[in-house]
């Protein structure tokens, strides 16, 4: 007996697009709070840091700025060593190279270990070297967020995880600079390294953390690429790099240092790296190349505006956070617990009113961004008053309307900022559009320390901590000025 077996053809049509559920989207969230975290949960820690390590003024500037730095050119670029240096590749094109997933749980375990090393570092200049290696690890990792939220997501629910994202980036920069304060204080790492150690859990805390996510994302991430990989631009990172670190490291270091002949050098050659790193990208771009940022990709009205919203919102942002947590130590006198709880309205504020943004955004469009500066505008006028008058009994009670204000401008303004410079740009170039974004935010963050952080210290040895206080919150409050009549060229609706 014969049996005959018929197979009936099987259709197959393209692969299905892998979808992010909602335990992957925590897991992605998680990942993205990580770094924000991280840069401002030192601001608190520093008077400490500085005291158990012996640590120099200009050293304790490294171990913010320096992480700044390194983040900032290594969001778009992620690093393998060569003999002598580091060669500089694109985040975001290397998760489009070897899958998202694959690169998104190697720099979350990359970010674990450098925390551990910033943790058990033995002096000052190992920790400012660790935290230069968390920067660059988390540049492996926070691209393939972004990345991975537009490849496997659309329409409402992609509206929904930008806005998420968005509220999650600005919550992580509050809340950072409060869990330092208590962790600080907290001294739970005493019994091992001695009194005055508490800032080491600032660093360690991310270790479980890490365990957690890496965990959850075995699980719940799934892995994309792009479907035509594009090759790396070793040229355009290389002058991208030398361009963001010409311009950060003489601002974040040329007060402290004095100002030394290098430091002008190197401002000067600035504007002669961007120069050179934008006709090498156009000419790429104009060869059929395929260029690190393709100057195509500003040609989105939506992207270009939102990017240059961001570099004002950030520039302030971070630093406020700085300077105000140096006044309220070291003028007002507060403890770290103190310093940091001093700005928990701005965050509870922050959190609800980003809830409720994506409805306000359904119904005004992006009109809700002028109307977050103006609000971010009367909260820290409120704030500055209050320095005015109650320095240096100034704490909590003192700030709280301001800060409550202020908290509820900034969640009407960043998530949405977000979601307007990734509305348009191709899935195809989720990649790159992730990475340009998330290197301006971080480069402006980093500019901000420099910038907003050099004018106030260089203002209290003449002035006083409250006037210089005062006069640092009013330039910031120029710059809310400023992201407002920006925010009123955006488009109207987001796509």
């Amino acid at each position: 007996m014969t049996e005959t077996i018929t197979s009936r053809p099987v259709r197959t049509g393209p692969p299905a697009t892998p979808s992010l559920g909602g335990l992957g989207l925590f897991t992605v969230l998680l990942a993205a709070a990580l770094p924000l975290v991280d840069f401002f949960i030192v601001n608190v820690a520093l008077p400490t840091i500085g005291a158990d390590l012996s640590a120099s003024e200009a050293v304790l500037e490294l171990v913010v700025a320096g992480y700044g730095v390194a983040y900032a050119v290594l969001l778009v670029v992620a690093g393998y060593g060569v003999a002598y240096a580091v060669l500089l590749v694109l985040g975001g094109r290397l998760g489009d190279l070897f899958g998202r997933r694959r690169l998104f749980l190697g720099g979350m375990a990359a970010f674990g270990l450098t925390s551990l090393a910033c943790g058990l570092a033995p002096d000052a200049w190992s920790l400012v070297a660790a935290r230069a290696a968390q920067g660059a690890s988390a540049a492996a990792m926070l691209p393939q967020v972004l990345a991975t939220i537009q490849a496997t997501t659309s329409g409402p629910r992609r509206a929904k995880a930008m806005g998420l994202y968005g509220a999650t980036a600005g919550l992580s920069m509050v809340a950072g600079q409060i869990l330092g304060g208590v962790l600080v204080a907290a001294t739970p790492l005493s019994f091992l390294f001695g009194a005055g150690t508490g800032w080491r859990s600032v660093f360690l805390v991310n270790v479980p953390v890490v365990l957690v996510g890496l965990f959850l994302a075995a699980r719940a991430v799934p892995e994309t690429r792009s479907a035509r990989p594009e090759p790396v631009d070793v040229p355009g990172t290389f002058l991208l790099a030398a361009s963001i670190l010409t311009l950060l490291i003489p601002l974040t270091e040329g007060r402290a240092a004095g100002w030394p002949l290098w430091t002008w050098l190197s401002l000067a050659a600035f504007p002669f790296a961007a120069a050179a790193f934008f006709a090498v990208e156009r000419r790429a771009d104009r060869a059929g190349r395929t260029p690190l940022v393709p100057p195509s990709l500003f040609a989105i009205v939506s992207l270009r505006r939102g990017l240059l919203l961001m570099v004002p919102f950030s520039i302030g942002f971070s630093g406020f956070m700085f300077v105000i947590a140096v006044a309220l130590q070291q003028g007002a006198g507060l403890g770290p617990v103190a310093a940091g709880l001093a700005l928990a309205p701005l965050a509870v504020v922050f959190f609800f009113f980003s809830l409720a943004g994506p409805r306000l955004v359904a119904r005004y469009g992006t009109r809700v961004v002028p109307a977050g500066a103006a609000l971010q505008g009367v909260g820290l006028a409120l704030m500055t008053l209050a320095a005015w008058r109650s320095w240096p009994d100034l704490g909590l009670v003192e700030l709280l309307p301001g800060a409550a204000v202020a908290g509820a401008g900034q969640a009407l303004q960043l998530p949405v900022i977000m979601r307007v410079v990734l509305s348009e740009v191709p899935a195809v170039r989720a990649g790159v559009g992730g990475g340009v974004m998330v290197t301006t935010q971080q480069s402006s963050l980093a500019l901000g320390v420099a910038t907003l952080g050099t004018l106030f210290l260089s203002l209290v040895p003449g002035m006083g901590m409250r006037d210089a206080l005062v006069t640092t919150l009013l330039v910031q409050l120029a710059g809310v000025a400023l992201t407002g009549l920006l925010s009123l060229r955006l488009p109207r609706t987001i796509a």
